[in-house]
């Protein structure tokens, strides 16, 4: 494994012609924001953070994060309205938008390189007011901390995290962030040891010291905030892809592990592929995708209610306008009736309860096996393009975010299979009905 790490650590580490160009970019971009926060009393300062600041970027998808502190007695909407003037005055020439985390950011392009104008409080350690006020603190700290060795090392786990589609804290992800990556390497001490560690990792496992309880799948702690589970943002499924493939790399150490591999398709599948289509007005990528991931759950979830078992979901947008709710069913079509199981004949009123309700609706009632009353049931639906066409029509306000509620009132489409799908959304249907490519490093 050692040759391994050597290896992609030399590829990792960014050049100086590179670190000179980024430089001059943030420098640049750090310059117009200065001359934009001196116009106003509420701002006591200017600092980077991220990435960038911290020594642990890659040349590929660096990001400058530039953090506006804000005296700790403003209120969240001068923070915010004043945070995003100043983003766009700032720059203005580089087309800026507005992101959103907790709060409202504003992000442009300089060069390619994404320049992030972020506001937080100037407040005491622990004196949180807003997501953001913990990055400074967490800037500091790891530049006294990471040493120049930890910081390649955190590249080749961003690297290996990036290549095995699990790297990313934006909500369309839930994947690992640049900072859990260099709280992971300060605490294993280097790559090799967090593999080894996170392969013999256990359910619930803390890394870090607390004296709180978490209920998710591994814990990791802030360095600053003894508080706060870093890894409540992960997916299950995100940790799972993790922990296997640290795992196989220590099992089988290869150059493949820092390679995208692509996922294996099973083409039999497309047609148990279940697809909404809806059209959405333009909003933030982060709020959009916090509405559609929670409506491939409710879906999800009423699906299932209705007889159709639900083998995978995911959601997709094109960030512009176009949405896409994807379910993977072990079958389209359903069976007419169904069997109810009921209570025990022992349980007098629950059992005279069933009884009385279902000999009016039932097909059938009678005493089953296990001593419980079994009723055979019609279903409303047996196709689940009906079924869900009626409840986007008749059931929007069960469990459907307002924001989306009026864009599917003014139309949706649903189809089955990938006759009607576009190249990319395939690309990513796709997914749904394939051995996921980080475990074909098993094979």
């Amino acid at each position: 494994m050692k040759q391994i790490i050597s290896k992609i650590s030399k590829t990792v580490i960014p050049s100086k012609i590179i670190i000179k160009s980024k430089e001059k970019i943030a420098e640049k971009a750090f310059r117009l924001v200065e001359k934009e926060i001196v116009k106003y009393s509420e701002i006591s300062g200017l600092e980077f953070g991220g990435s960038f600041a911290k020594g642990t970027w890659l040349d590929k998808d660096a990001d400058v994060d530039i953090f506006i502190k804000f005296k700790k007695n403003v209120s969240e909407e001068k923070f915010e309205n004043i945070s995003k003037k100043i983003g766009f005055d700032s720059l203005k020439k580089y087309s800026p938008y507005v992101r959103y985390s907790q709060h409202p950011y504003v992000e442009a392009k300089i060069q390619s390189t994404k320049i992030n104008v972020v506001p937080c409080y100037d407040v005491k350690i622990g004196q949180w007011k807003s997501a953001a006020d913990r990055s400074p603190f967490h800037t500091k700290f790891m530049k006294k901390s990471l040493t120049s060795k930890m910081r390649n090392e955190v590249r080749v786990l961003k690297t290996f995290l990036k290549s095995n589609g699990i790297y990313g804290a934006e909500i369309a992800k839930q994947g690992f962030s640049g900072y859990i990556s260099e709280v992971l390497i300060l605490e294993f001490g280097s790559f090799e040891n967090l593999i080894k560690s996170i392969s013999k990792i256990k359910e619930n496992q803390v890394i870090g010291k607390t004296t709180k309880k978490f209920d998710t799948s591994i814990v990791v702690i802030d360095p600053i905030d003894s508080n706060r589970n870093l890894a409540a943002a992960i997916s299950d499924e995100n940790i799972g892809k993790f922990v296997l493939i640290c795992r196989s790399l220590k099992e089988k150490p290869s150059l493949q592990f820092f390679k995208i591999r692509k996922p294996r398709i099973s083409n039999k599948f497309w047609n148990n592929l279940l697809i909404v289509k809806f059209n959405y007005k333009s909003r933030s990528p982060d709020i959009i995708w916090g509405q559609i991931k929670r409506t491939t759950s409710t879906l999800s979830t009423q699906l299932g209610l209705a007889g159709f078992t639900v083998l995978r979901s995911k959601s997709y947008t094109d960030q512009l306008k176009d949405a896409y709710l994807l379910f993977f069913l072990e079958s389209t079509k359903i069976n007419e009736i169904y069997s109810k199981k009921g209570p025990e004949f022992f349980r007098e009123d629950s059992t005279h309860s069933f009884i009385a309700k279902n000999l009016k609706n039932a097909e059938l009632v009678w005493v089953g096996d296990g001593r419980k009353i079994i009723s055979l049931e019609k279903r409303n639906h047996t196709s689940a393009v009906s079924f869900m066409k009626e409840f986007l029509k008749d059931n929007l306000q069960t469990g459907i975010p307002k924001g989306l509620q009026s864009d599917l009132k003014r139309g949706f489409k649903v189809t089955i299979g990938n006759k009607s799908l576009s190249k990319s959304i395939k690309e990513e249907a796709a997914e749904l009905i394939s051995v996921d490519g980080t475990l074909l490093h098993f094979n």
